[in-house]
């Protein structure tokens, strides 16, 4: 099978995140047993969905991981121009879901293993694929803390998101939370006796928004666009009817950090001016949805000049969005992005991949192969 009847059977695995992923890495994981990987899934706590871990060459030798995600994000838009679950080609383009984030740098990474498995490594290569990466990383911590069974530390990990195959050496990390306010129905008539969930809602949404403004005035750091740490409210929903008191309201924000700054700490605030209507008597639930830390590799670290060597040009030093590089690097092993395609074409109708983007991925890592080879 070549690069591009992987991406067939890939995008035809509905592997939308926050679903049972057994058929997808049922699929990847017999594709490498039989071409002389170690393969292992490594069921989650969720019970229905695994990431799975693959080593080419000694596990007990310091490697590199070629880590990426199996899930994607729905595809119920109904601009696509084709069934998104079905590889379409027009020329050079390949569209479907996924195609560029990221089942196209999965495509490049499995089709270039009959070539790693015929060398001789003296340092293995190691293919990481979690589970639920587009709702918050969910998959990979649990990969991460199986490393150490796995095999010996990596000297380093690729993460393959689109990049348009330029290194990456940092983003931004991310907090997610959902904030549910409990107050009493009633008749919209006699106000004094309800709790009205959406009014108290108003003081947390205004929070947000003045944290949000605050952040604009720094820390900064120039290397992102924008140069500073975000704050948004995403999601508000609630009541019924304009004539009843609403007994909840729910809101969904998200933090992102520059380097240096907890994402977490960036929804303290909201949460107390939360937590504060308790006081007026409404019951307050908070939820953590997703958060994982900023990636920041130094501009000497040897994996880049690694990737600047496997590339032929030198890594950026940021993006915006995010990845489980900062989970990596945040378990001590250094961490790069560097990948197929173009993020702007993610999360769209007719995303697509270019074929000279995938052959250029599988030339990557068949050069990393040869520079582990003995």
């Amino acid at each position: 099978m070549d690069v591009l009847d992987i991406l067939d059977r890939l995008v035809a695995f509905q592997s939308v995140a926050g679903q049972p992923n057994a058929d997808i890495a049922g699929w990847i994981e017999t594709y490498l047993a039989e071409r002389g990987a170690q393969v292992a899934l490594l069921p989650g706590p969720e019970g229905d969905r695994s990431n799975l871990f693959a080593t080419i060459g000694p596990a007990d030798v310091p490697g590199y991981i070629l880590s990426g995600h199996m899930d994607v994000v729905p595809a119920a838009e109904p601009q696509w121009s084709s069934p998104p679950f079905a590889l379409r080609r027009e020329g050079e383009h390949f569209y479907g879901r996924g195609t560029t984030d990221m089942k196209g740098f999965l495509a490049a990474a499995l089709a270039a293993v009959p070539h790693l498995t015929g060398l001789r490594l003296a340092r293995p290569i190691h293919l990481a694929f979690s589970y639920d990466e587009e709702v918050g990383c969910r998959g990979a911590p649990h990969l991460i803390a199986r490393l150490s069974a796995l095999c010996a530390k990596p000297l380093g990990v690729i993460v393959g998101e689109p990049s348009g195959m330029r290194a990456v050496r940092g983003h931004k990390g991310k907090a997610a939370a959902r904030v549910i306010i409990h107050g009493r129905s009633g008749h919209s008539s006699r106000p004094d006796l309800g709790l009205n969930a959406i009014h108290a809602m108003a003081g947390v949404l205004g929070a947000t928004v003045s944290e949000a403004e605050r952040l604009t005035h720094g820390p900064f750091d120039p290397a992102f666009e924008p140069p500073y740490s975000s704050l948004q409210a995403g999601v508000i929903a609630g009541g019924q009817s304009v004539n009843i008191i609403p007994a909840t309201c729910t809101l969904d924000l998200e933090a992102r950090a520059i380097p240096g700054v907890d994402p977490a700490s960036l929804l303290a605030p909201v949460r107390a001016r939360a937590e504060a209507c308790e006081a007026n008597g409404f019951r307050i639930d908070w939820r953590p949805l997703s958060a994982y830390p900023a990636l920041s590799l130094p501009q000497d670290a040897a994996l880049a000049a690694l990737l600047r060597e496997l590339t032929g040009e030198a890594p950026l030093a940021a993006v915006s969005y995010g990845t489980e590089a900062g989970l990596y690097q945040a378990a001590g092993f250094d961490a790069i992005i560097c990948g197929p395609g173009d993020i702007d074409r993610a999360h769209k109708p007719n995303e697509y991949i270019l074929a000279s983007e995938l052959t250029a991925c599988q030339r990557m890592i068949e050069a990393l192969g040869a520079r582990c080879s003995a």
